[in-house]
């Protein structure tokens, strides 16, 4: 009996698609969390809607709202306080957050106690934090005044009562809380990259600091610059903290784009203004991190680390 040629079908192979299955529902909830929000923000930017009222019976103003913030002083200020804030904060995080990585990635003593209390700060409530940095620098019974007047014989300031002042410290403090999250980062990359490569740049004759400049920095340059763009973004809608130790001022001297969003919503009621500043806000980042992936493209080498 003449055996019968049979065409067998390759099994499909779901391998490929089920990744996809496993962070689809994560990425549902994301994409409801943060689409409903922004188009609601854009829907209520054309209207004048107080706090207390149906939203059936706001009045529709069109393009007046953003016609209102491109003249407006207060929302001019607001913008040069956050980006005057980022350049401190994310320049300074990143230095130093690259540079403790760097000293801490190889095992020495205390290195792992020394790991668990640095990250501590990323643990505090951001609400604590402001809580505490706030009473560090109060003019009276704070730390920060006690011991410069003990070690160094300053004479006590009134930390967040001077412009200037009040801008330090909210930058301190972020350095503070933030910085951990950088070196975190910075080290995970660190020690993933391969023994192999650092060997064979030791043996042509690479010093300690040809290493780091030449093959470990730009070995882990896509991390930098996702770190870079989660600092900025995290920059971006920094609120709590600020909210807490200054409430924005003195007159605007802290007052960052997302606190001055705040207080147009719910201290002023104007929804649809605080709206209108909140969809350009949004515009500001988007094209802002467009920029960065675009320049840095962290996934133009994928043997990248």
């Amino acid at each position: 009996m003449a055996a019968t040629d049979r065409t067998e079908v390759p099994a499909r192979d779901y391998r490929v698609v089920t990744p996809y299955l496993f962070i689809a529902p994560a990425v549902l909830v994301m994409f409801a969390g943060l689409a409903f929000p922004v188009l609601q923000s854009l829907y209520l930017s054309f209207y004048d809607w107080k706090i207390g009222t149906p939203l059936k019976s706001a009045e529709y103003v069109g393009l007046d709202n953003y016609i209102r913030l491109i003249s407006d002083p207060d929302v001019r200020e607001s913008l040069w306080v956050t980006i005057r804030f980022g350049l401190w904060t994310i320049s300074i995080e990143m230095f130093l957050g690259i540079a403790l990585a760097l000293l801490l990635e190889k095992p020495i003593r205390g290195a792992s106690v020394f790991r668990t209390i640095f990250i501590l700060p990323l643990m505090v409530s951001p609400v604590v934090v402001g809580l505490i940095w706030r009473y560090l620098f109060d003019a009276r019974v704070g730390w920060v005044n006690y011991y410069l007047g003990t070690w160094f014989g300053i004479e006590p300031q009134v930390w967040l009562g001077d412009a200037e002042l009040a801008f330090f410290a909210i930058v301190l403090t972020d350095i503070w809380q933030w910085t951990p999250f950088i070196f975190i980062i910075v080290i995970a990359g660190l020690q993933a990259l391969p023994s192999e490569v650092l060997e064979a740049s030791h043996v042509d004759g690479a010093n300690w600091w040809q290493q780091i400049f030449l093959v470990k920095l730009p070995m882990i340059s896509s991390i930098l610059v996702i770190a870079l763009l989660m600092r900025l973004i995290d920059v971006f809608r920094a609120l709590e903290v600020m909210y807490i130790m200054t409430g924005g001022g003195p007159g605007r001297a802290t007052e960052l784009m997302s606190l001055h969003i705040y207080n147009r919503a719910f201290d002023a009621q104007l929804l649809g203004y605080a709206s209108a500043i909140a969809v350009l806000l949004i515009a500001i980042v988007f094209v802002i991190s467009i920029s960065i992936l675009l320049i840095g493209n962290p996934m133009k080498d994928k043997s990248d680390v």
